[in-house]
């Protein structure tokens, strides 16, 4: 098979399995081939071997943390707690703490189940042969009851403490990621788009979380809040504000977050995915792997300008604040997929970091209805009156 490879570059030709090399030569018959027999190998000394540490309890809760990939659940869990500060509805404190928990547990179990059915791959790659069960620091049994046991625990926490909508959300996002998309990465590119849900599901969590509705109905109807030079409309009820459209938002400025930071990070670990053997789309098509980056990035912007106001959650003057992070995030998919080089993709990978927490900290800020002159003194009134941009 041949195949042209440009190093450090987005040209890719050749087949995916033109990434992988032969593993033929391993075999007995190309052993029996050589004209030389190779004498075994002696045995290593006693000494060579390190002793394995006990598993203390400090220990195994270090092992469940790299388990449960815990940078990656505490965003997870930020995402799903933005939306019970943005919602309308009351929240107590018992709520929100068993959200969050909830939250972290599902998480945790997903993580788990993808790291078990993933060991034999990421054994593979040198990005992943640290994780506890490549090096057997834990064994499969043991990381299975772990993913057992918090996809068990996070569920009925929501469910008795929450409510049985943001319980099912949580059972279906592990599913989702343990299930589909672990599978998927296998066998198609796709598998992008199915995460990019799975991301965009905790912000539906948190939302339901406080009773807020998911699905409009007459009582709840769809309701658009426009600029106040388009509309003398004055701000409705909290009843009015609890509007179906703004979770929807949440969870379409979360999908579309996935592709420029996943993309971005994927494209400067494209080697590992190709010698795992998964099918990125950063491996087969790098080109279109930075476009996408950059499609969904102006996507993303369109829905925090626009659709974010738009459906309540905030006051137009957060379509003004958030225009110049979005004009470096804009700014730095754009290079991204003009250059095509790791040094650009690292930067974007770094700059959606920063931009999550800051822009739904932007959206706490712009939280329509909220008087923030109120909550530091400087005015007198209501906590929560009409606010136009």
């Amino acid at each position: 098979m041949r195949c042209s490879v440009r190093l450090h570059s987005t040209t890719v030709q050749g087949s995916f399995s033109a990434f992988f090399s032969s593993n033929h030569r391993y075999s007995s018959a190309a052993a029996n081939a050589d004209s030389v027999p190779t004498p075994p190998a002696p045995p290593l000394p006693q000494s060579a071997f390190r002793p394995i540490s006990p598993l203390t309890p400090s220990r195994l809760l270090g092992l469940y943390g790299q388990l449960s990939k815990t940078h990656l659940s505490a965003l997870v869990v930020l995402t799903a707690m933005a939306p019970v500060a943005l919602s309308p509805l009351p929240a107590s404190v018992p709520v929100l703490l068993a959200t969050g928990a909830g939250t972290a547990l599902c998480c945790a179990s997903a993580n788990a189940f993808n790291e078990l059915q993933e060991a034999p791959f990421d054994a593979q790659m040198a990005r992943t042969r640290a994780r506890p069960l490549v090096r057997r620091a834990i064994t499969p049994l043991h990381a299975a009851l772990f993913a057992t046991g918090t996809g068990i625990t996070g569920p009925t926490i929501l469910w008795t403490l929450v409510n049985p909508t943001t319980a099912m959300l949580g059972a279906f996002n592990i599913f989702l990621y343990a299930g589909l998309y672990t599978s998927m990465k296998r066998y198609t590119a796709w598998n992008t788009w199915i995460g990019a849900v799975v991301g965009g599901i905790p912000p539906l969590m948190g939302w339901a979380a406080v009773g807020g509705h998911l699905i409009p109905s007459p009582e709840h109807p769809i309701t658009l809040f426009l600029p106040s030079f388009l509309s003398n409309t004055p701000l409705p009820d909290i009843a009015a504000m609890d509007n179906a459209l703004a979770p929807w938002a949440l969870f379409l400025l979360m999908f579309s977050w996935q592709f420029p930071h996943f993309n971005a990070l994927s494209h400067f670990v494209r080697d590992a995915y190709a010698q795992g053997g998964f099918h990125m789309l950063c491996v087969l098509d790098p080109r279109r792997n930075a476009l996408v980056a950059l499609r969904h990035t102006l996507l993303m912007t369109t829905i925090s300008s626009v659709l974010v106001p738009l459906s309540g959650l905030t006051t137009w003057a957060f379509a003004l604040t958030s225009m110049p992070m979005n004009a470096v995030l804009v700014r730095a998919a754009w290079r991204f997929y003009r250059e095509g080089s790791e040094r650009h993709a690292r930067r974007l990978f770094h700059h959606s970091l920063w931009y999550l927490p800051v822009i739904l900290g932007l959206m706490m800020v712009h939280k329509q209805g909220v008087d923030w002159s109120q909550w530091i003194g400087l005015s007198k009134g209501d906590a929560v009156k009409a606010v136009e941009a």
